[in-house]
C-alpha cells in the first residue's frame, strides 16, 4: 500500500516540511529503568552533548525523560523546555517496517505522567507512532507529518491546558480521524469527573472539591465547616495537592488537628478533598481495580490487594504473595464473566458519560456491592513491565489490551480489515 500524502491542516500554506526526530522513547527507557538498568552512564553522555551543543532533538528528549526517570523533575522539565522550543516532532521505534499503520500523537509540554503513555500499548503492534508536541506559542506545522489517525494525548491538568485549547480550535479542520476529543479530557479533573459521573447507575463516588490553602487553613481552625466546602464532605477526609499522582501528598484526616499538621507538611497552594470511603472487604483488606477502556468496553489492567486503604500497585507487594496474585489472575481470567457482568449498569453508565475513545478508571467494591470511582483519566499506566515468570498470567492479559488498542486503531483508520493481518 503507497502511503498517503502528507496532509496540511487549513489555513497553513507554508510549504515547509519539519524533520522528525528519532528518539528511544518512554517504554524502552522506562522499562529499562524499571529492570534495573543503570541509566547514569547514558545520563553523562547525553549531557555532555548538550553542553557542547551536539545533541540531537531526539536525544534531548530522552535525556528529558532519563532526568525525570532518575528522580530530577525540576531539570527533567527544563531540557524538555530546551529541547520543544526549536522541534516539536518525534517518531518513537517501531517493530514492524514498513508500518503497519502510522499513528499521530498530540501531546503537551508536560512531565512524563501527563500524556497518555501511548508507547506502551504500541510497543509491539508494528503501528509507527510519531509524536507532535503542541505548543501554545509556537504555530501548527505546515505540514503534519503522515498519519492514518490522531490521538489527543495530553490530560486534563493545568500544564496542560493551553495545548487542548490549541487542539480543540484545529479538530473540527483535522484531515484524519482524530480519537479522544479535548472537550471530553477537560472533563476528568478530579471536581469535574464527580460532576460528571454522579447518579450513574450501580456507581458511587465522593464528592471532590478543589480548595485553596486559605479555606484548607480555615477548616483546620474550624472556622469553616466541612460542609461549607462541600455538601458530601465529613470527617475523615482525603487530602491531597492538587495535581500530584501516585499517592504523592495523599493523606486521610480524622480531624482538624490532622489538618492543621497536614498543612505544615505540604506548601501547596491548592489541594483537593473528599470524603473517605472505607472499601474494606470482609477480610479486613482493601482492593483496587485499574481498568481500561477501548472504544467503551472495559478490560481488566491489574488487582492491587493491600492492609492499606491508600494503595497503588507499587505498594500492596503483590510480588510478595501468591495468594494475592491467584485471586489477581483470577480476576482477569473471569473479568467478562464476573466483575464486569456484576457491574455493567456502572460501567457502561461511566464509558457513556466520559466518551473517550480510550481512559483508564481507578475503582473499587463498597461493601454494598457499590463501583467505587478514585478516578478516571487517560494517563495512568498500562504496561506489561511485571515480571513474566512471578505474573505469567498478565502476558495474555495485557496482549489483549494491546490488541484491543491496535484494533480500534485500525477501525478507526478505516482499514479494519488489516488489523489482523
Amino acid at each position: 500500500m503507497q502511503p498517503e500524502p502528507e496532509a496540511a491542516l487549513p489555513g497553513r500554506t507554508g510549504s515547509s516540511r519539519p524533520g522528525c526526530a528519532e528518539r528511544i522513547g518512554l517504554a524502552r527507557l522506562t522499562r529499562a529503568y524499571e529492570a534495573g538498568h543503570d541509566l547514569r552512564p547514558l545520563w553523562r553522555r547525553l549531557i555532555e552533548r548538550l553542553l557542547d551543543g551536539s545533541i540531537e532533538a531526539g536525544e534531548g528528549l530522552d535525556l528529558s525523560l532519563i532526568a525525570q526517570l532518575l528522580g530530577d523533575k525540576e531539570a527533567g522539565l527544563a531540557i524538555q523546555h530546551a529541547i520543544l522550543s526549536s522541534h516539536q516532532l518525534f517518531r518513537s521505534p517501531c517493530a514492524a517496517k514498513p508500518a503497519r499503520l502510522r499513528v499521530l500523537a498530540l501531546a503537551a509540554a508536560t512531565d512524563m505522567g501527563s500524556n497518555t503513555p501511548i508507547e506502551f500499548l504500541l510497543e509491539a503492534s508494528g503501528i509507527e507512532l510519531t509524536t507532535l508536541y503542541v505548543m501554545p506559542d509556537i504555530e501548527w506545522p505546515d505540514w503534519l507529518p503522515d498519519h492514518d489517525v490522531a490521538m489527543v494525548i495530553a490530560s486534563d491538568s493545568d500544564d496542560c491546558r493551553s495545548a487542548l485549547d490549541k487542539i480543540a480550535e484545529a479538530m473540527t479542520h483535522w484531515p484524519r480521524p482524530l480519537l479522544n476529543s479535548p472537550q471530553r479530557i477537560c472533563r476528568l479533573d478530579r471536581d469535574k469527573l464527580y460532576c460528571l459521573l454522579n447518579g450513574v447507575e450501580g456507581l458511587h463516588i465522593p464528592q471532590t472539591a478543589c480548595v485553596a490553602r486559605e479555606q484548607l487553613e480555615k477548616l483546620a481552625r474550624s472556622t469553616l465547616a466541612s460542609s461549607d466546602v462541600a455538601p458530601d464532605l465529613a470527617f475523615p477526609l482525603i487530602v491531597r495537592p492538587r495535581g500530584s499522582h501516585a499517592g504523592r501528598g495523599l493523606a486521610k484526616c480524622e480531624n482538624t488537628a490532622e489538618i492543621a499538621r497536614y498543612l505544615d507538611e505540604h506548601t501547596h497552594a491548592a489541594f483537593f478533598i473528599s470524603r473517605f470511603v472505607d472499601y474494606r472487604s470482609a477480610d479486613g483488606l482493601f482492593r483496587k481495580y485499574r481498568l481500561a477502556f477501548i472504544d467503551g468496553k472495559p478490560f481488566a489492567c491489574h488487582l492491587a490487594i493491600a492492609d492499606r486503604w491508600d494503595i497503588w500497585y507499587l505498594n500492596a507487594q503483590m510480588a510478595a504473595s501468591s495468594d494475592k496474585r491467584r485471586e489477581e489472575a483470577i480476576f482477569m481470567q473471569m473479568f467478562d464473566q464476573d466483575f464486569a457482568k456484576r457491574h455493567r449498569a456502572a460501567l457502561t453508565g461511566l464509558a457513556g458519560r466520559i466518551g473517550l475513545d480510550y481512559f483508564t478508571v481507578d475503582c473499587a467494591e463498597t461493601s454494598d456491592g457499590s463501583l467505587l470511582i478514585f478516578e478516571a483519566d487517560n494517563t495512568a499506566i498500562v504496561h506489561d513491565m511485571d515480571s513474566p515468570e512471578i505474573f505469567p498470567y498478565k502476558v495474555p492479559q495485557m496482549r489483549k489490551v494491546f490488541d484491543a488498542f491496535a484494533a480500534m486503531l485500525f477501525r478507526r483508520s478505516g482499514r479494519a480489515h488489516e488489523a489482523a493481518a
